[in-house]
Parts: C-alpha cells; structure tokens; sequence
C-alpha cells in the first residue's frame, strides 16, 4: 500500500505552505471572498484540481495502453458547493469537461479509454461528490 503525506505550515493570515511528500511546496490561502488571498492555491481548487489531473493521468495512461493516436487532451473542470442552513457546505458535483483530439481510432476505442480513466482514477474512486463527464472528442482521419 502506498502513502502520500503532506504538512501544511501557517506563515500569517490566512495563508500556508503545503509539502508534499514528492518534493513540491505550495503556497495556499482560503478563497480571497472568506478573508483568504488570490493569486494562490485553495483547498477547494485543489480538491477539484486533483480529480482533474488524477483523470487525465489516467486517460494518457489508457490511450497508450490502447494504442490510440491522441492530438491533444485539455480538460476543465467545475466543482459545485452546496450550502447548508447551519453553514457547512460539500462539494455535492464535479464535472469533468476533457476536449479530447484523436487520430484514427473509433468511438467505441475512446468511450473504452474513457471507462478505464473513470475505473483507476484514484481520486475519482475516492469522493463522495457526484462527478459528472463530458467529453467533447474530435475524431481526425
């Protein structure tokens, strides 16, 4: 099994560091509009950016593995809040919206890559949130 750790450092305000095992460090803060900073990482990007980079991964990962021509791969995606009366909130959706670019494979070729992204991404597998996908794919001869 493996581990991923991570330690998060107060340097003033509403902002930090964030270590990640791998060797990167980030600078965070809440969202500018909860008295937090802009320009930085949140929890909330984070959390949507890392089903995002989880799923594409693993979509390169099932297009070699299918031997698919890919072009270009660009991906946004949205996480929606909701908002309860006591003023808790979850993440209660997240659409991923890949424009995907191919050469000479199927339709059928693509839906299987994308299945196999949805089945091994660890993040996707991993949230509670409905996650919704979207693909808008280009089929080039």
């Amino acid at each position: 099994m493996a581990d991923y750790s991570t330690k998060a450092v107060w340097v003033g305000g509403h902002r930090g560091e964030l270590s990640c095992s791998n060797g990167a460090t980030l600078p965070f803060s809440a969202p500018a509009d909860l008295h937090g900073e802009a320009d930085v990482l949140t929890p909330e990007d984070a959390f949507v950016g890392s089903l995002n980079s989880c799923f594409m991964l693993m979509f390169i990962w099932a297009v070699e593995r299918l031997n698919i021509n890919l072009v270009s791969y660009e991906c946004e995606a949205v996480g929606q809040v909701q908002e309860f009366l006591d003023r808790t909130s979850t993440f209660s959706r997240v659409t991923i919206r890949p424009r995907i670019e191919v050469r000479g494979c199927s339709e059928r070729d693509i839906q299987r890559a994308l299945r196999l992204a949805e089945k091994y991404s660890l993040i996707w597998q991993s949230i509670k949130a409905e996650v919704a996908l979207e693909p808008d794919v280009t089929f080039r001869s």
